[in-house]
């Protein structure tokens, strides 16, 4: 099977909820998708309310995606602005209905994958409120930056050490310390690349609480976080996408006009940059996918891969590009001749296929036998990707 590369970022109010799984402090809140169901949220919480798109984009209150409300009919009303308002590409399908609160100072706090340093990364500031990049720039000074060690994680004292080189206030401290130990139980129990609270605030009467979260989930561990499924944004996947979930394909798709196919993703990867310069020839051609077979090649991986690829109407040709290694190269050709078989009508677009590696001769005659009308050998990498570049440009 494929190892899925993917992320899955959550909404706020998913964020608010496994924040509160954990014991981190937030407010009281829910999430509706009609306006009668932000009112009946906000008659519950009684008292001020503000009610938030929920879309996975930043600057939902230049946008208008962020309102307060002194009444549940006035929830009402601020949920029905909101409600199908586009913020930067992004329909909104639901609000967090959550209490107002004053603030008396901002704090930023995270975790995150340090791919860089192949380590994980703690993030603080006392000047929370704006984007961290800003914070970053701005003020360097001001962000303290504090390597976690996987095999240890952040006990008590590590979450002083954090803590203390933000330089959090005296009086936010202790609250501080207990924050940053829950939210790595929520960073570490939920397989999270990213958790992090902007703004992570304290009220006037001293509590501190986490008022926005984003949370990023690495799918690669969906297979020990069953409820994690129950996360996806469903509504706003892209249908191919769900449909190659579905046949375990590890598939995203692209704006482009050449459909990909590789075993292993370093060599997709390598596959999309020369699909892309080669296209600058032919008008801007660029991929149309990524899809890592990984290093099964059957007939119905094939065939699935294909289906899915050559549904998409903006594919005008496929590369199909396997390095033969485990799966030798007579395999691989055995299995695009028996998908294209398995696929019949379906398969109307052309096929630039280039093999190389263990039995990469036996592979290339297996192919030239089968002398498909849809499919053009070609020896290497750099030829292979201008073909199908070419072809998608006819």
């Amino acid at each position: 099977m494929a190892l899925r590369c993917l992320l899955v970022d959550l909404f706020e109010y998913q964020a608010r909820d496994m924040f509160a799984a954990h014991g981190v402090p937030v407010l009281p809140g829910g999430v509706a998708e009609t306006p009668e169901q932000a009112e009946a949220i906000a008659r519950d919480i009684a008292g001020q309310v503000v009610v938030k798109a929920q879309v996975k984009v930043g600057g939902r209150g230049k946008a208008g995606g962020v309102k307060l409300a002194d009444s549940p009919e006035e929830a009402k009303a601020r949920a029905t602005d909101i409600l199908g308002l586009d913020i930067k590409g992004h329909v909104t399908r639901k609000v967090m209905v959550a209490k107002a609160s004053d603030i008396a100072e901002e704090y930023y706090f995270s975790y995150l994958l340090d791919r860089s340093n192949r380590t994980f990364l703690a993030m603080a500031s006392v000047e929370g409120g704006m984007e961290i990049e800003e914070i970053a720039v701005s003020k360097p000074e001001a962000l303290a930056r504090i390597p976690v060690d996987a095999t240890v994680g952040v006990d008590r004292a590590k979450a002083e050490e954090i803590v203390d080189a933000a330089r959090f206030p005296a009086e936010v401290r202790d609250q501080v310390i207990e924050i940053a130990i829950k939210l790595w139980e929520v960073f570490s129990a939920e397989d999270a690349t990213l958790v992090e609270v902007n703004p992570l605030a304290k009220a006037p009467d001293g509590t501190v609480l986490a008022l926005d979260g984003k949370v990023t989930l690495d799918e690669n561990a969906a297979f020990r976080q069953a409820g994690h499924d129950a996360l996806e944004d469903v509504a706003a996947a892209d249908p191919l996408e769900a449909a190659a979930k579905e046949k375990d394909l590890n598939y995203v798709k692209l704006d482009g006009e050449v459909g990909i196919i590789g075993n292993g993703a370093g060599l997709v990867m390598s596959t999309l940059d020369v699909v892309a310069y080669a296209g600058e020839e032919f008008g801007g051609v660029r991929p149309a996918n990524f899809l890592d077979i990984g290093g099964g090649a059957s007939a119905q991986v094939m065939a699935d891969g294909l289906g899915i690829i050559l549904s998409d109407p903006a594919v005008k040709s496929v590369f199909v590009n396997v390095f033969g290694g485990i799966t030798a190269c007579d395999a691989v050709a055995n299995g695009i001749v028996s998908a294209l078989s398995m696929l019949g009508d379906e398969a109307t677009k052309p096929l630039v296929v280039r093999l190389d590696g263990n039995n990469v001769d036996e592979g290339r005659r297996i192919l030239a036998e089968a002398a498909h009308p849809l499919v053009t050998v070609v020896d290497t990498m750099d030829g292979a990707a201008r073909r199908a570049a070419e072809l998608a440009a006819a």
